[in-house]
């Protein structure tokens, strides 16, 4: 019988997980139309990235069409996005090179805002997933969860966190599941 430390394993696993997210990403990216390859009109800008941003949005959930028509509604957490990719003036930075063509020009900014949201959608959905198995267990439970994955995975960390009793994996748990999907494609990486 399986434990529920392996089903949570299965279900936060890259292929479920990242893997999918991406691939939706993509098809969203792949899907996208754009009447222009270059952009020099900030509202303009504005409409194309807000519409694209719930575009994605919408097919990495799976959901029929976007959540919210209005365009400038996404824009906010467009930007937000744009500035974890290109830093604090990400949305300037975005709209330069939509508007010049450099750097792979508007498409490589509707690229990288769509793995960027896939990334950021996989996380969330594996971190929700740790956070309501953990709470989910008593004491006992984590305590052992903890020891079942450390007897499986424990030879996958590093040494220096298992040494002895591994109190930092012990304490920290919640988080080493959370990184365990992405400590699988690394080792995948590393095998390639």
């Amino acid at each position: 019988m399986e434990s529920g430390l392996e089903q949570l394993l299965a279900d936060i696993h890259p292929a479920v997980t990242t893997e999918q997210t991406n691939r939706r990403a993509d098809d969203a990216l792949n899907s996208f139309e754009v009447r222009t390859a270059v952009i020099s009109d900030w509202e303009e800008f504005t409409a194309c990235m807000g519409n694209f941003f719930a575009h994605v949005e919408a097919k990495v959930l799976g959901l029929q069409k976007s959540l919210c028509a209005a365009p400038s509604l996404h824009w906010p957490r467009c930007i937000q996005m744009l500035h974890r990719i290109y830093g604090p003036s990400g949305d300037k930075v975005a709209f330069e090179k939509a508007r010049t063509g450099n750097e792979g020009g508007l498409y490589n900014v509707l690229k990288a805002l769509a793995l960027t949201m896939g990334e950021q959608y996989a996380e969330n959905e594996i971190n929700a997933r740790v956070i309501h198995y953990w709470e989910q267990l008593t004491v006992d439970e984590q305590l052992a969860a903890a020891t079942e994955y450390l007897d499986k995975y424990g030879h996958l960390l590093p040494t220096e966190m298992t040494d002895g009793t591994a109190a930092r994996i012990r304490v920290n748990f919640p988080k080493v599941l959370q990184m365990h999907p992405y400590l699988l494609q690394k080792i995948r990486r590393v095998g390639r």
